[in-house]
Parts: C-alpha cells; sequence; structure tokens
C-alpha cells in the first residue's frame, strides 16, 4: 500500500464535488428507505411487541436503523459507483494519467465510502431523535464510529467490486452477504435468541457491533462498547490490504 493522504483526499474531493450536484435525489432515496422500516416495523409490528430488553420496540430498532442505514449508503457506493467509474466511465484511467496512482485512488474510494457512511447514519440519528426514539447524548459518539465501520463495508464491497465479472454480478453480493447482514444482526430481533452456533456467527459480522454500539449510546451506556469498538477498528485494518491489491491486479490486467 504505497498511498499519500494528499493524492487520496483529491480523489475525495473529486467524488464529493460529483455528489454535489446529485445529493438531493440521492438523500431522498436513502434518507426514504430507512424511514419506512422504523415506521413499518417500528410503528407497525411494533404495536403487537411490549417491549424487548426493557424498552419499546420503535425504540429497540431504531439505533439499528442508524447502522443499517450507513452501511448500505457505503455498500452501494463502493459497488455500483466504484465499479461505474472503474470500468464505464473510466474515471480511474483518467486519475491515473495525473499523478495520483492505483492506491491513491483506492484509499480515496474506501474514504469517500466511509465518508458516506458516516454522513447517512448522522441523518438518521437526527431524525430518530426528533421521534424522542433516543434517550442519551453518547449518540453523537456514534458518529466516528460510522466512519470507521464505513471502513470496512467500504473494503468489502471494493474486494467485491474487483473481482466480480460483471455490474450484474452484484445481485450476489447483496443477496447472499448485505440482506443476511440487515436480518440477522439484531437490528429486529436480539441475537441471543439465536442457537448458539448462529449467534457465533453474528458475532463475526461487522453489523452487528456496529448495532451494539449505536444501541448501547443510544440508551448512554458506554462501558458495553468497548469491546465492540476494539473489534471493528481490528478488522478494518485485517481487511485493508486487500482492495489495494485486487484492485491493482484488476486494473493492470
Amino acid at each position: 500500500m504505497r498511498f499519500s493522504l494528499k493524492r487520496a483526499f483529491s480523489v475525495w474531493q473529486r467524488n464529493f464535488t460529483v455528489y454535489t450536484k446529485l445529493y438531493k435525489s440521492s438523500i431522498a432515496l436513502n434518507f426514504a428507505d430507512p424511514v419506512f422500516y422504523l415506521l413499518g416495523f417500528g410503528l407497525g409490528l411494533g404495536g403487537f411487541i411490549n417491549d424487548i430488553n426493557g424498552v419499546s420496540y420503535v425504540k429497540f430498532i431504531a439505533p439499528g436503523i442508524i447502522a443499517s442505514s450507513s452501511m448500505f449508503a457505503c455498500a452501494y457506493e463502493c459497488t455500483y459507483g466504484s465499479y461505474v467509474r472503474m470500468t464505464f466511465q473510466k474515471t480511474f484511467e483518467a486519475i491515473l494519467a495525473t499523478p495520483v496512482n492505483i492506491d491513491d485512488i483506492v484509499m480515496g474510494e474506501m474514504l469517500w465510502g466511509a465518508t458516506k457512511s458516516m454522513f447517512y447514519g448522522s441523518i438518521i440519528i437526527i431524525v430518530i431523535s426528533i421521534f424522542g426514539l433516543v434517550d442519551s447524548f453518547l449518540i453523537i459518539f456514534s458518529i466516528p464510529v460510522l466512519f470507521v465501520s464505513g471502513l470496512i463495508f467500504a473494503e468489502v464491497s471494493l474486494i467485491f467490486a474487483a473481482i466480480v465479472p460483471g455490474i450484474d454480478s452484484f445481485n450476489y453480493f447483496y443477496t447472499l452477504l448485505m440482506t443476511p447482514l440487515f436480518l440477522f444482526s439484531g437490528i429486529f430481533f436480539p441475537v441471543e435468541n439465536f442457537s448458539p452456533i448462529l449467534s457465533k456467527i453474528a458475532f463475526s459480522t461487522p453489523l452487528y457491533h456496529v448495532v451494539n454500539i449505536c444501541r448501547s449510546f443510544s440508551a448512554g451506556e458506554f462501558s458495553k462498547v468497548i469491546l465492540d469498538i476494539a473489534w471493528i477498528i481490528a478488522v478494518a485494518f485485517l481487511l485493508m490490504p486487500f482492495p489495494f491489491k485486487l484492485i491493482r491486479r484488476k486494473i493492470i490486467k
């Protein structure tokens, strides 16, 4: 990994500039989806559930919606977005005509994905706070956590962007990986109800830990999330070399 943060930031800045021209429709789509989940499950299904772990069902799932929204925002950007820039628009090739190298591009894409993760998660934090679904100001400490977790989802997404044979293959990524993460990471029900094997599988997923962090901060609990924070930081570092290696191989090929 031979990247310069200054040059990587120039890639981030290029993506940000393009985004500012399209942000209205992008925010509307990314905002509406989690709000519908919150209303449909929280208020709809929540009418048939008394409480979970001592809180109302809508308040139980609200912090999980923060985590899932940030995950999907980053994943869409670093799968379809990065793939289109790399393959169809030839943006990566154009950037490589400048002093920016491949590793700078990959780092810039990851930083941009993590930024979108943090941004959209922050929007949902504001929304659920307005609805009175947050009990503590500690929820603001979820924001930097969303950036770190965004790096994980950016890394995973770029790995798939580098190895898929075509853009249609992302259907497998979302159906076989992202959807199970969304459903079985403790957003809608406690994973403690799973069998021991399934609980261990859930514990090994990044979204599970991000959900725990957001839920704990929302409730005003800090000490319970130290292990979760350490877990996502460690995984972010462990996965980091792979996008660089695979994207470099794909572009040079």
